[in-house]
């Protein structure tokens, strides 16, 4: 038997970026479990586990248009630091929260401290970025 859209699969695995960092992995925990082809995961690794049989281990290569897409340059915004509320001394790697108008939040990430302001990036952190994963399936239900 082999995995297909709509099994429910657990696969342990360990995602690394092209320079070989380690940028996630399910070692030391539960195996992530998901719906295969419902979205639930990024397209690449759902593509990638289609057609894998139970313990067979693999490399996946996906590219950062099947992963989180590429860096939009419209999600980089420089903010007066005045705009902060008083008790944040921004820093670069920090993390903040925006609201929107409509009442969603969108993380941030400071990518850059000058004196009257902050370079904000609400790009995905593995944007524009080239994933390998190494991916066992542990199960599928059907």
């Amino acid at each position: 038997m082999t995995a297909k859209a709509n099994d429910k699969v657990k696969v342990h695995y360990k995602g690394t970026l092209s320079n070989g960092d380690v940028f996630d992995t399910s070692e030391g925990r539960d195996p992530l479990e998901f719906t295969l082809g419902t979205g639930q995961v990024i397209v690449g690794f759902d593509k990638g586990i289609e057609g894998m049989s139970v313990n067979e281990t693999k490399t996946i290569d996906v590219p950062c248009g099947e992963a989180y897409g590429e860096v939009v340059k419209e999600l980089i915004q420089e903010v007066p630091k005045a705009q902060l509320p008083q008790e944040i001394n921004p820093e670069v790697g920090m993390q903040l929260m925006s609201n929107t108008p409509d009442g969603q939040q969108i993380p941030l990430v400071v990518t850059e401290v000058k004196d009257e302001n902050i370079v904000v990036d609400a790009n995905h952190p593995l944007a524009g970025k080239d994933l390998t994963f190494e991916v066992t399936l542990v199960s599928i239900n059907q």
